[in-house]
């Protein structure tokens, strides 16, 4: 039976807040989540990542009475926010398969105790009778459903385990629920309440807008080598993720870079698990790790430097793009989302859909997601403006953050250009790609065109006013697009659909847009955008890598990632403010009651020395 509501006296979500989590205010939505739970009732939040949702269920979990379950898909999330939480003070625990069997009889002897105020599990061990047992015989708080679109079948990425979590809430009908993730449209959405049973829980949706993320998109030329400029010119020193499709590819795009002395990281389910944890601690722990995954990595990762995240291959849907470059900028300093796209690209993904099973609403759905992705590729709007639409957003373009903001994208009449390429697809028999279309179109009378008689049709040559490279783009807009289809039973075939027909019979006009030029040498120019863009002068800047290697060294010590003990944002605070007191420290965004003990006189002493040793003169001062 869910406890009767006792807080601890004189506390207050904000006193929690600060002293636990050093903040001074609330951010969008995040009280309003918190006082629903604290009554009792459920709620479904839907929260962009880095803006906060942990908190919503954790300050539940320290007032409400009884233990707060927390229901996550991967362990290396659970340690990850476990091991944050204890070093702010919070009385968190986890069961996972990872514990030997006395680790794990010891947390069970905790919170039978009273001694945990969170617990952490997957949905398999939720699931298992034993642990359904234990919950009967202890006061519960609330259930948390972390990463809530694991639930369903249109989310990226679908856990049936997710299913039956249903079956064991429904047993403590007094105890609130709530089911979070960052990323869901509206049938996903739809899909999340009625598979968790909420369709009575308030719903808390904030903006999915990343201000701090430039989003860029280009073309396709030697995927490689415009990885690893992008790389060197705009993040040489920094942390990133770079996705791909396939686990062979994974693994030679890192060797590659490593080749290039890129620090890259090879992840995916294919390695071995010890192989895998060893590979994320890395990325956690050191600063200038590059990891090169396929989905298999970023579910929940809390590391709030990620500056890029870079595609090379497609991602599954728009959610998916939205929820892995979503990983970067979680401190809300700039980060760039890449991506390099190409024909071969959007081939790939039409022969996947066609490949697909299920019924015919799942592919229609499947269908759906594809165009708006490839639409988001091609598209000349604000980028931002194409995403956030998608999600259910309005916004006011242009953002001057995004690729097609900062150098608009010339469209032009496609439609007689349209027309002769569905023509040549069809006339040379609906199973042939780009390469030997483009070369019937342009009159190139090579061996392969010659034998198989193309020179002697109609649109031999007819498509002379346009180059390789054009016709390429004009192939690659009309698959995305879904005019051309990919022939299953060619390696690269295109085949009409039923958009063609209107394009042919010159009822339906086409626009296609020009294809950018690439920027041969320097760094992209872009605006910062619009968030804080705080600058530290050079002695600022001194400073604040002292706190970083003196906040690497403690780390070390503790066995924690960085920032675990401190965020960046925390360190640059301090290298502009200076504390002088631990009541100074408990001043700076980030710093709570516990880290301010057990961290503090440590930073305290570094800056004071670092005072000592400054130039008399500031030129930053006084800012």
């Amino acid at each position: 039976m869910p406890p009767e509501l006792n807080l601890n006296k004189n506390s207050t979500p904000h006193a929690v807040l600060n002293r636990y989590f050093g903040y001074n205010a609330f951010r969008e939505n995040q009280e309003a989540i918190i006082r629903q739970l604290l009554t009792g009732d459920d709620a479904f939040v839907l929260m962009p990542t880095g803006s906060g949702k942990s908190i919503c269920y954790q300050i539940p979990a320290i007032l409400r009475p009884g233990v707060a379950v927390i229901i996550s898909p991967l362990i290396a999330l659970m340690q990850d926010q476990v091991e944050a939480l204890r070093q702010n003070g919070v009385r968190a625990e986890l069961l996972n398969s990872s514990l030997e069997r006395e680790a794990a009889q010891g947390v069970y002897r905790k919170v039978r105790r009273g001694a945990a105020d969170l617990l952490y599990v997957a949905p398999e061990r939720l699931l298992m009778p034993g642990f359904q047992d234990f919950l009967q015989q202890v006061p519960l708080a609330l259930f948390a459903i972390d990463e809530a679109h694991c639930v369903s079948q249109w989310g990226h990425d679908f856990r049936p385990e997710y299913l039956q979590i249903t079956d064991v809430t429904r047993n403590f009908p007094g105890v609130p629920r709530v089911a979070l993730t960052a990323t869901a449209d509206a049938v996903t959405r739809r899909d999340i309440l009625q598979k968790l049973d909420l369709q009575h829980a308030a719903h808390f949706i904030s903006s999915f807008d990343r201000p701090n993320i430039h989003y860029r998109i280009v073309l396709k030329k030697s995927g490689n080598k415009q990885l690893r400029d992008f790389i060197r010119k705009e993040h040489p020193r920094d942390a990133g993720i770079v996705y791909v499709r396939t686990r062979k590819r994974c693994d030679q795009i890192a060797a590659w870079l490593q080749e290039q002395d890129i620090p890259g990281l090879a992840y995916h389910a294919g390695l071995d698990g010890p192989t895998r944890q060893r590979r994320q601690r890395r990325f956690l722990v050191e600063e200038q790790v590059v990891m090169v995954a396929t989905i298999a990595f970023g579910m929940g990762i809390d590391k709030p430097d990620v500056r890029f995240v870079a595609h090379l291959d497609l991602p599954a849907s728009m959610e998916a793009y939205y929820q892995e470059t979503g990983r970067a900028g979680r401190d809300g300093r700039p980060a760039d989302a890449w991506m390099a796209y190409s024909l071969a690209d959007v081939m790939a993904m039409r022969k996947v859909l066609d490949r697909s099973e299920g019924g015919e609403d799942f592919k229609r759905i499947r269908q759906r997601k594809l165009e708006a992705l490839l639409g988001f590729c091609e598209t000349t709007a604000c980028r931002r403006e194409v995403l956030l639409g998608y999600l259910g957003e309005r916004y006011q373009a242009p953002c001057n953050h995004c690729d097609t903001c900062l150098k608009a994208v010339e469209e032009w009449d496609g439609t007689i250009a349209a027309q002769k390429a569905l023509s040549c697809v069809y006339r040379t028999g609906q199973r042939f790609g780009a390469a030997h279309l483009t070369d019937v179109l342009v009159g190139n009378a090579n061996q392969r065109v010659v034998r198989l008689g193309h020179d002697r049709l109609k649109t031999f040559g007819v498509g002379a006013e346009l180059s390789v490279d054009q016709w390429r783009s004009v192939f690659r807009q009309l698959l995305a697009g879904g005019l051309l289809n990919v022939n299953m039973a060619e390696i690269a075939g295109f085949r009409l659909t039923e958009k063609s027909w209107p394009v042919l019979r010159g009822d339906t006009p086409v626009q296609l847009r020009k294809d950018p030029q690439p920027v041969k040498s320097g760094k992209t120019a872009r605006t910062a955008g619009p968030i804080e863009n705080e600058t530290l002068s050079a002695v600022e800047m001194e400073l604040f890598e002292a706190l970083r290697h003196l906040r690497l060294d403690t780390a070390r010590e503790l066995g924690v990632p960085p920032y675990v003990v401190f965020h960046d944002r925390t360190l640059r605070e301090m290298a502009q403010c200076k504390p002088c007191s631990r009541s100074d420290l408990l001043q700076i965004t980030g710093i709570g009651e516990l880290k301010a003990d057990k961290h503090g006189q440590a930073f305290l002493a570094a800056i004071a020395d670092f005072n000592v040793r400054a130039p008399a003169k500031d030129p930053g001062a006084g800012k």
